[in-house]
């Protein structure tokens, strides 16, 4: 019996999730701890295609890129407790509620990304996650967001 990962790299993240450059937005999950919380690490570089015209002269991560950055964790580490890789699941959102920005995140920052499960369950398709995103210790972004897994039949 395989013992599932505690963490997920570029790779096993792309074989979890279906998102791509520019959009895949979370670079590794660290301390997954089954399906109840994770860590999330999104290295924020000049690149990034939003900074061009968000905005120009004063480069900052749009708000929406920063809470799908943390919907992103929370899918790989519910599809890693789940054991998801190479099963083509897809997560849609359903709610975000409670959100509320704190912090401008701009390139060179690492922002790491908290998430808890506050419902969901193995086998079910609704889940409620509680995310909080910080730089250098200083919350970013705070936001409870609710998903739909379409998780693929067996």
């Amino acid at each position: 019996m395989t013992e599932t990962p505690t963490r997920a790299d570029m790779a096993l993240i792309q074989r979890i999730i279906p998102h791509r450059y520019p959009f895949l937005l979370v670079d590794r999950v660290e301390d997954i701890d089954g399906y109840q919380t994770a860590r999330g690490i999104k290295n924020v570089t000049m690149n990034e295609p939003h900074f061009q015209g968000h905005f120009p002269g004063k480069p900052i991560m749009p708000g929406v890129t920063i809470v799908e950055a943390m919907a992103q964790t929370a899918a790989v580490m519910v599809g890693t407790a789940l054991n998801m890789a190479d099963r083509n699941m897809l997560v849609y959102f359903m709610a975000i509620e409670s959100c509320k920005f704190r912090r401008m995140v701009v390139p060179g920052d690492v922002l790491e990304m908290e998430l808890s499960t506050l419902r969901g369950k193995p086998g079910g398709k609704v889940w409620k996650f509680a995310g909080r995103a910080t730089v250098e210790g200083e919350v970013a972004c705070e936001a409870e967001f609710t998903a739909m897994m379409d998780l693929p039949k067996e």
